[in-house]
């Protein structure tokens, strides 16, 4: 028997799943169930969640992850054995063009992120079950790329991985189903189902042909991953019993109503009606982002894509405000991990080699023999006076005069933080992220920039229904206050 959840925002499909899992657990052998979801992260929340309640181990749960890590656990593959990006570099190498390969945020999904269009069109060929060539017939490539081409591309790569005994990700997927490979379970819960692929379709099939009870949740509304291959269609056309969750627990109501008017432009999609919560919530159009005050609070600012993130980035950082961006290494957490060990140094307060070590990296030969830390014990802890009788430290001046060698621009930066008392201490209080990035998260204050670019705008043209899923689910992160940034080009941005 098949259990179809459908969730809309903030509805607790992973919470209806959990619950699910609690009762079996109570009747079920643990390694008679399967919980599979889209993300590692997902999956082993619901594993550590289980294991808490019921006093079990990790040994005690071993289908607790995603479809990728079964098929590579039951295929007894070895880590060596999976291509990485190094191989695409190097056969890039080998056929003189450029072929990089990233997976999306390290999840193990099967999403990737990649320049080359010809690997593009080959693993998404792949994700859906189809031919290079009838993939390269869609026209979803940009680059001048032709038949001849990919095919010479398919013939390398596959020669590569024969010649080096590797497999893809994709490959995983397709050898499971091949193999036969599925353990019997008594249930099986796949988490996220709208963002699989034709080929992980494929595969949850073959699990649950050998299973009495299957719970399916997802929202086809919240499938923004078609251009990785996945396919939100089969999601739609799953047939069972229907789970309809209709209670929000995170959207307001004003929230609720923007999200109503951008999800009826969605042409193919399963009926779903869902209540906001009492909160009414605040809603706010602007026309620059630079109108929205934020001093206080926490953050999620959503873009189109990242290189639309640039122009706020520098308006928060000139403002001294704590921010992330999910693209970028956070350089200044290094610094501001410096500066604390140096104002402690300087209250009277021991520290250690890798604290001093942090410290003198900031510091020029003028401040600080360098040459000293070889002499330091490194299991041993140093007060300020034992580093100046030795004349290793010639300085006992306030951070931003005693750390010369840090870059200006991030000591202005954090000065300013500090000014604005900024809590640099604990998580930023802004995260700066494409909507494809924040999906699954939420925050109570959301700016939502509207801005398309040109690409996404031709997407836009051809696929409404991507770019309206996508927008839903970048106003639905919201718990209390969405702000949307205007487009600066009416006729080229996404109407809210």
């Amino acid at each position: 028997m098949k259990t179809i959840v459908l969730g809309p925002p903030g509805t607790g499909k992973t919470t209806t799943l959990l619950n699910e899992v609690d009762m079996y657990l109570k009747q079920t052998d643990p390694d008679k169930i399967g919980y599979f979801s889209f993300t590692q992260k997902a999956a082993y929340e619901a594993r550590d969640r289980a294991m808490s309640k019921f006093n079990l181990s990790e040994d005690d749960l071993p289908y607790f992850r995603t479809l990728h890590s079964l098929a590579f656990r039951r295929l007894g593959i070895r880590k060596d054995e999976v291509m990485q990006r190094r191989h695409y570099e190097d056969l890039g190498k080998k056929m003189g063009i450029i072929v990089d390969y990233h997976e999306y945020d390290n999840e193990h999904t099967g999403l990737f992120t990649t320049k080359s269009d010809l690997l593009r069109i080959v693993q998404l060929a792949k994700l859906r079950g189809i031919t290079p060539e009838q993939q390269y017939n869609l026209k979803e490539h940009t680059q001048d790329i032709t038949v001849h081409q990919l095919k010479q591309f398919v013939h390398d790569l596959n020669q590569y991985k024969k010649d080096y005994n590797l497999i893809d990700f994709t490959d995983m997927i397709t050898e499971f189903i091949k193999s036969d490979r599925s353990p019997r379970f008594d249930v099986v819960f796949i988490d996220e189902a709208q963002d699989l692929s034709q080929t992980q379709w494929g595969m949850a099939k073959s699990i649950w042909d050998k299973t009495e009870h299957t719970y399916l949740a997802g929202d086809d509304d919240q499938a923004i991953f078609r251009w990785a291959g996945a396919d939100v269609d089969s999601f739609i056309s799953q047939t069972g019993k229907i789970m309809q969750l209709t209670q929000s627990y995170r959207i307001p109501q004003v929230v609720h109503d923007v999200a109503s008017r951008i999800v009826n432009k969605i042409q193919k999609r399963l009926p779903k009606e869902w209540r906001p919560k009492t909160q009414r919530g605040l809603l706010s159009y602007h026309d620059d982002f630079e109108q929205i005050n934020m001093k206080q609070g926490n953050w999620l600012v959503l873009a189109r894509t990242k290189f639309m993130l640039n122009d706020l980035e520098n308006h928060l950082y000139s403002q001294g405000l704590y921010y992330e961006n999910k693209y970028k290494t956070n350089r200044e957490q290094d610094l501001y991990k410096a500066i604390t060990d140096w104002e402690n140094l300087r209250k009277g307060v021991d520290i250690n080699y890798d604290q001093i070590n942090r410290i003198a990296s900031y510091m020029s030969p003028n401040h600080f023999e360098k040459n000293s830390l070889k002499l330091l014990d490194k299991d041993a802890t140093y007060k300020i006076s034992n580093l100046q009788e030795r004349r290793w430290l010639k300085t006992d001046k306030v951070w931003y005069e005693a750390f010369d060698d840090a870059p200006q621009r991030i000591i202005r930066y954090i000065r300013r933080m500090r000014e604005n008392g900024e809590k640099l201490n604990s998580k930023p209080r802004i995260t700066l992220s494409t909507i494809h990035g924040a999906k699954g998260g939420e925050q109570d204050n959301v700016v939502l920039l509207t801005d398309l670019s040109r690409n996404t705008q031709r997407n836009y043209e051809q696929n409404p229904d991507d770019e309206n899923r996508l927008f839903y689910v970048g106003a639905t992160r919201t718990k209390n206050h969405l702000h949307v940034i205007r487009p600066k080009d009416i006729y080229k941005g996404y109407k809210i």
